[in-house]
């Protein structure tokens, strides 16, 4: 009996002697979270504070003096991005940071010719712009009749469309949608056609892509609804004849990704951030996307000023060939190991973040709004809501918009990794609602100089340039340190949905799929 008694006391003793223990082994975990978020806080308050959109507006600068000396652009492949991706390095270099260039190899389209004129039965030149990987005529083009394929939900998307040889050597007019435009000029051009012209299902100017080299068979380019239809209607009537020019440089080049981080930070923990540094061939690209290129620069010199050892690591990158379709984050991606993919928690992206007819657009991580494409990866739809918190703690109004992937966090998205990240609104036409919210003007493009020679230094908003640069602050400095709330679960609120992608598509690789 007292053996057992003995055994009991010791028990009892050795319980009493844990509890503490037990305690104490549970306490700094709690102590640490709160830490975490006190220092994530800290260091968020001091870089929206310290992020100047002066200083911003100055690396705008000299994205606009490169393309200046370069043709007027800073495309990938070119002379003009290099220099860009130069620029971002050297800066990212006297921060202090660990910056490597990823070379990746990629096709180079260059248009040398898009041509169209009605030569019988009423002259007229129309405008038509060449499809990205299209086949070229000869130097000259060539003069060949219309043949229009009878419209219907899938215009020119099957080989029953073409009536047998009413198209041999002749030009397919096809009417958008239903299938790919490159699905369209191969069944054109196994149809016996020797050029495609897509005419637009909508209001305004088409451009696109056939997808890849492999895929283009036919010289093919795109038309307005306006001219489509006029020229079916002529073709009613009698035969219409065109001469009909489309050429295009394609080849091999490299470019680069500039990826940056942090030298210390727990690569376990790693969140990232980014935006693509080239333009278009037709303009210099200072919104699309100087605007989140030196935003970006700018708060990763403010975090490396304020924050040498945080918690987490923190990874920049600066794309390449994005235009061509999301090359550079498509290689990136492509190449990172199992480990890899799961060290990276979460992926930002700020793509025109200046717009001057601006919307302040938040990626509908949760899909909320229920409109196109569906939620993001687990943790997409916080990172949506602590963009709005942020927002809303300033009063500053903004709506959703389609969390498409149709941007540099598509492949992030394909991998599983928790992705938003701001937007400004493209060729997509701002409402009278979106105008009495945000100002600017009703029944115009968010950003008229889309993809346009007039993207350049005169035209992009500050006000709008101000307010993402604290967006990428606030989210810089908070999961530097904490990313706990990524676990803390979201009540789904529906906003009005914005048109910002949704209503006009954003960067021409979107044109694959109609």
């Amino acid at each position: 009996m007292k053996a057992t008694r003995r055994r009991a006391v010791a028990t009892l003793a050795a319980a009493a002697l844990a509890t503490p223990l037990l305690l104490a082994s549970a306490s700094p975990s709690a102590a640490h979270r709160d830490d975490a978020g006190r220092q994530a806080a800290k260091l968020a308050k001091k870089l929206v504070s310290k992020a100047s959109v002066k200083d911003a507006h100055k690396h705008l600068k000299k994205f606009q003096q490169i393309a200046d000396t370069a043709n007027g652009n800073r495309a990938a492949g070119t002379l003009g991005y290099d220099a860009s991706a130069a620029y971002v390095y050297q800066q990212l270099k006297k921060y202090g940071y660990d910056v490597r260039y990823e070379p990746f190899e990629f096709q180079y389209t260059e248009t040398l010719a898009q041509k169209l004129s009605v030569v019988s039965p009423n002259t007229r030149d129309i405008v038509i712009n060449a499809m990205t990987y299209t086949k070229s005529t000869p130097v000259g083009g060539v003069k060949a009749d219309l043949a229009a394929v009878p419209a219907d939900a899938t215009t020119g998307c099957e080989a029953a469309d073409y009536a047998s040889g009413a198209f041999t050597g002749k030009i397919a007019l096809i009417k958008r949608g239903g299938c790919t435009f490159a699905e369209k000029q191969a069944a054109a051009a196994t149809a016996g056609a020797i050029g495609a012209i897509v005419y637009n299902n909508t209001a305004g100017s088409m451009g696109g892509t056939l997808g890849d080299v492999a895929s283009g068979k036919i010289p093919t380019g795109g038309i307005t609804q306006a001219e489509g239809e006029k020229l079916v209607t002529e073709l009613a009537a009698g035969p219409v004849n065109v001469s009909f020019e489309i050429r295009q440089l394609q080849q091999k080049r490299v470019t680069n990704n500039v990826i940056a981080e942090t030298k210390h930070g727990n690569a376990a923990n790693t969140v990232m951030l980014g935006s693509h540094l080239d333009s278009v061939l037709e303009g210099p690209g200072i919104n699309d996307n100087g605007s989140g290129s030196a935003g970006l620069l700018e708060v990763a010199q403010e975090l490396a000023k304020a924050e040498k050892r945080p918690a987490n690591k923190v990874r920049f990158a600066w794309w390449g060939a994005e235009e061509n379709g999301l090359l550079g984050s498509k290689a990136y991606v492509a190449g990172l190991s199992d480990l890899g993919k799961k060290e990276i928690k979460l992926y930002l992206n700020f793509d025109m973040i200046a717009s001057p007819n601006y919307g302040l657009f938040v990626y509908d991580g949760d899909d909320s709004d229920g409109v196109g494409a569906g939620p993001g990866p687990e943790g997409s739809a916080q990172l949506e809501r602590d963009i709005n918190e942020f927002l809303d703690e300033k009063d500053t109004p903004h709506e959703g918009t389609d969390f498409s992937g149709r941007s540099d966090y598509g492949p992030f998205i394909g991998i599983g990794i928790p992705s938003g990240g701001t937007f400004t609104g493209a060729e997509g036409i701002k409402s009278a609602a979106q105008a009495e919210k945000f100002g600017g003007t009703a029944g115009q493009a968010y950003d008229p100089n889309y993809h346009a020679k007039g993207d350049d230094i005169k035209n992009v908003n500050l006000t709008a340039f101000k307010v993402n640069i604290g967006i990428i602050a606030n989210a810089t400095g908070t999961y530097a340190h904490d990313i706990s709330s990524l676990r803390t679960p979201v009540n789904s609120v529906p906003t009005e949905p914005g048109t910002g992608s949704g209503g006009g598509l954003h960067e021409g690789h979107e044109d694959v799929i109609e």
